[in-house]
């Protein structure tokens, strides 16, 4: 009965993401600043909903200030302007104004959502932000206490042990090696300073991502885009980030901790998004790791052998560099089953990839619930300041489908040599029952 609701649930999928994609039309348009932004008009709803994008994310923070980035994004809504923290949080409250702001490894990224009627308040406190932001002491010790409270618990989290001990491991001395929200030695040292110096430096019109979804006309959007990052400097003071590849690849690395259960990570060598092979990789991953209920790991891991509520692997891009990654937690003593599991799998992909009968079902799978990811404005926002940011084209929505449809199975059976042909690095946090940290994961 589940199996018959997924197939029921994904043929609905698949008619609703065909009608989306088909009804949504994509403007491009330039503000009378020179912004260049995409609107898709929605007029069944009285909102606005704004994406955006800045080039120089936490890749941006010096080595030893790292969470610079982070902590920025936490402080933006916390005054700006001849507005404090309190006066400004009213503004937000009293208007039903919701902004956001995160910082991940290359893109700083931000979003709003207004009524209508308050649009002119909500992009006006966004110009304030991006380009008056106040950094008061008061609010920077207040956040940053929040901050280092987090970092601390995170010292006896596996799920964050085990990530963190990944990604240092395979990129080191590399800004992706760090962690975007910085560390309990690094946090203290963030001056008022530094967070001035990370907005004048990474605020900018250049390399600005924007998307705008809502109930507005072109040339209104247009304005409200120069209302928000016109007064912005013309081009960013970027620090070069050097292109990488993931080391360490055949290791493992077990981390001590008293936990019930183990945590693994594991990931290795990605594939860029420009590739012409990346969406045969897409397609061979989902087969492996990031099908859910329908992934051989899910399968020969979960269901056959109960090793874990659940297992999963997915495709990781940035502008430098590219990974595959994957996660499960299982019990600490069929850690080492588990593993086993997720290697053999993974060999006997790269060995033989997917078969005729995975690959429609794929396809079918990833054609269908696309849908979702259109399903509400701020999603459709998402989408575009991604595809952006990819340099997909405006009309990838128009052709994703016909890109799907035109993987073969030798396109599959190539890139699975490719993709899953160099091993894992793996991370353990908690206390494994037989495994322990090598120089090979065999």
């Amino acid at each position: 009965m589940i199996r018959f609701a997924s197939f029921i649930c994904a043929a609905i999928a698949l008619v609703a993401g065909a009608s989306a994609a088909s009804a949504m039309t994509i403007e491009k348009i330039v503000s009378p600043a020179g912004i260049e932004a995409w609107l898709v008009r929605e007029k069944a709803v009285p909102l606005i909903t704004l994406n955006y994008a800045f080039l120089g994310g936490a890749s941006q923070d010096d080595p030893d200030k790292a969470g610079t980035a982070h902590l920025t994004a936490d402080l933006l809504d916390e005054g700006a302007g001849d507005l404090d923290s309190k006066v400004f949080h009213e503004r937000l409250e009293n208007h039903a104004i919701e902004l956001g702001f995160q910082a991940g490894r290359d893109y700083f990224h931000g979003s709003l959502r207004v009524l209508n009627d308050y649009r002119d308040e909500a992009f006006g406190l966004l110009r304030l932000a991006l380009s008056s932001p106040r950094f008061d002491a008061d609010a920077i010790e207040r956040v940053r206490g929040q901050e280092l409270a987090v970092l601390q618990r995170d010292t006896t989290n596996p799920n964050d042990l085990a990530s963190r001990r990944w990604w240092r491991t395979a990129f080191p001395d590399h800004p992706y090696g760090r962690d975007p929200k910085g560390t309990l030695e690094t946090i203290p040292r963030i001056t008022a300073a530094d967070l001035r110096n990370y907005v004048r430096r990474v605020f900018a019109r250049n390399n600005l991502k924007v998307s705008i979804v809502g109930d507005v006309d072109p040339q209104t959007a247009a304005a409200l885009i120069d209302r928000a990052f016109g007064a912005l400097p013309e081009k960013n003071d970027l620090k070069p980030v050097a292109n990488a590849t993931p080391t360490g690849l055949g290791r493992r690395v077990v981390i001590d901790v008293d936990v019930p259960q183990a945590v693994v990570t594991f990931g290795g060598q990605g594939i860029a998004r420009n590739d012409t092979d990346f969406m045969a990789a897409y397609i061979v991953n989902h087969i492996l790791g990031g099908g859910s209920f329908s992934s051989r790991l899910y399968r020969e891991v979960r269901e056959k052998r109960g090793l874990a509520y659940g297992v999963n692997s997915s495709l990781v891009w940035f502008r430098n560099a590219a990974v595959v990654l994957g996660g499960t937690a299982t019990r600490a003593d069929r850690t080492a089953d588990a593993l086993s599991v997720i290697e053999q799998e993974t060999k006997r992909m790269a060995a033989d990839g997917p078969t005729a009968e995975e690959l429609e079902a794929a396809k079918s799978f990833l054609k269908g619930t696309y849908a979702l990811s259109l399903d509400t404005s701020g999603k459709i926002a998402v989408q575009l300041t991604q595809i952006q940011i990819d340099n997909l084209g405006i009309d990838y929505i128009e052709r994703r489908n016909s890109l799907i449809d035109g993987v073969t199975l030798e396109d599959a059976k190539r890139i699975a040599r490719r993709l899953y042909g160099g091993g894992w690095l793996v991370t353990v946090a908690g206390r494994p029952k037989g495994l322990t940290s090598s120089d090979s994961t065999e």
